[in-house]
């Protein structure tokens, strides 16, 4: 059977290309299901939950009865009062016992023939039951319960875990005045994908179709674009494969399996609604707290202390958007910058006059299919001066990133690409990488600090051009000081040229 990559539901290996998961199901099974643990995965959107419970029940199949639930194939209906669900869940287990075939079959479904056969049952009678069924078993008995946030709002499925509390701790808890999540094993395996994880999977694409593609150069591209999120890999292969490869600009599969390739699926990526972006626009609507600091990080690279405790960064790390990098906070992946970023653009063009401005005079800086960024940064600087001129040190330091990538936006949509370098942003430097036709440029902009760090921030761009192979950069520099040389020139720094505008 042909296997293609997949985007939507769960991963089956003889189907779809997939990162393996031995390694990760073999960790789980050694640090929690074998201790007898309870615990819960609880991860982004689109993470490979599915997946892996689906792989985790085949892999335990050999030393334990496991009972694998999926709560969003039980109805509303199904959750209407206690007596309903009991019967419910109790004719689910029996689906899933005749469908296993095991040798003590019959004790292990006499229960819950119980209840099923029952009217009126009590949560405290289904899990009388549950508990003689795992006496009869000769195995251990494994519950994996997947999509439970289908019901997370049912007060039955909350007394429903209330009571799988209790029995997990015994008869003596006081479960009933307890959380039935606080006993939950801290579940700390990593579910995202490494770049020589994505490799093997690029491999076995490879073995099959011989495109010629340099696997690591390419699963380290899609790495710093995804940081490993699982659906955003699938996503950007499965684009590669089968819109990119073969089209105009990538007339051969080496040529689309390329970081030129990877650049062009995220900029197409990022021109399609998905129920993943559909979620986290529904997420900043709700919480506006998470909003604001995802604004505060992208426009003026505030550090912002890692606490998981606080309101919008428990919202950000549930929903997947946000991770904890040396101690701050910040935003999970690249393409979710890079989407946040354009979602928030798009809300300040209609009323930004530094956007109308690019707008208009866009197609005066593609010369020759080629982006003219010298001339980019000289217009901004006249158009800042016009619009920005009277406005105090606050207000530039605040707006003044934003404004430049309000002014880039229309020159470059459509065509090319630009992003926000997150290893080097801080609250004083922020490098926006901009990608057009392949061609990339290195601007940096900067709050002005002194002559010293100015001159630090002229070596920094030199070792970051350096790393991109590139001979040209450019600077921007916001400068409060009242003796300020404005204006817009070209600088050599050892073999390295930088254009510097300072407004």
């Amino acid at each position: 059977m042909k296997r293609r990559f997949n985007v939507t539901g769960s991963c089956n290996p003889q189907r779809h290309y997939m990162v393996r998961l031995d390694d990760r199901l073999k960790k789980i099974k050694e640090d929690y299901v074998d201790y007898g643990s309870y615990f819960v995965i609880n991860r982004g959107r689109q993470y490979g939950k599915t997946t892996t419970l689906k792989a985790l029940a085949k892999y335990l199949s050999g030393d334990y009865i496991v009972l694998s639930l999926d709560f969003q194939q039980m109805g509303t209906e199904d959750f209407a009062d206690a007596a309903t669900f009991a019967h419910a869940f109790a004719n689910v287990l029996t689906e899933k016992l005749e469908i296993n075939g095991l040798d003590d079959r019959k004790e292990l479904l006499e229960p819950l023939t119980e209840v099923i056969n029952r009217d009126g049952n009590s949560l405290k009678d289904l899990f009388t039951r549950l508990s003689r069924m795992c006496r009869n078993s000769t195995q251990p008995i494994v519950l994996i319960i997947d999509e439970v946030d289908s019901a997370g709002n049912n007060q039955v499925f909350i007394d429903f875990l209330a009571q799988l509390r209790g029995y997990y701790l015994g008869p003596e808890s006081e479960h009933q005045f307890n959380s039935p999540w606080n006993i939950a094993a801290d579940f700390k395996i990593n579910m995202r994908f490494s770049a020589e994880q994505i490799a093997g999977m690029l491999g076995e694409y490879e073995a099959d179709y011989q495109t010629g593609m340099d696997i690591c150069a390419v699963a380290e591209e899609i790495y710093a674009y995804t940081s490993g999120y699982p659906v955003l890999v699938s996503t950007i292969c499965k684009y590669i494969d089968e819109d990119l490869s073969g089209s105009e600009d990538f007339e051969s599969p080496k040529a689309a399996w390329s970081k030129e390739g990877v650049s062009e699926a995220v900029k197409n990526m990022l021109k399609v609604s998905t129920p993943l972006f559909e979620s986290m626009v529904r997420q900043l609507d709700l919480y506006k707290e998470l909003r604001v600091m995802l604004e505060n990080i992208i426009y003026q690279g505030m550090r912002i202390p890692f606490s998981p405790d606080e309101k919008a960064v428990s919202m950000g790390l549930m929903f997947g958007f946000l991770t904890e990098k040396n101690g701050q906070v910040a935003i999970a992946n690249r393409i979710f910058e890079m989407y946040l970023l354009n979602l928030f653009m798009t809300e300040e063009a209609g009323k930004s006059e530094i956007y109308l401005k690019g707008d208009r005079d866009g197609i005066g800086f593609i010369r020759n299919n080629r982006l003219d960024m010298d001339l980019v940064l000289k217009k901004f600087f006249e158009y800042f001066h016009e619009i920005c001129g009277d406005k105090d040190e606050t207000f530039i330091e605040k707006n003044g990133r934003k404004f430049f990538l309000l002014y880039l936006k229309p020159i470059i949509n459509g065509t090319g690409n630009y992003y926000i370098e997150a290893q080097t942003r801080d609250a004083r430097r922020t490098d926006v990488i901009v990608d057009y036709l392949g061609e990339q440029f290195i601007v940096e902009l900067k709050i002005w600090h002194g002559n010293e760090y100015n001159t630090r921030g002229e070596k920094q761009l030199t070792n970051y051009l350096e790393y991109f192979h590139r001979d040209k950069g450019y600077l921007l520099s916001f400068n409060f000081n009242q003796k300020k040389e404005i204006g817009v020139k070209e600088i050599q720094v050892g073999d390295k040229t930088i254009v510097e505008a300072v407004v």
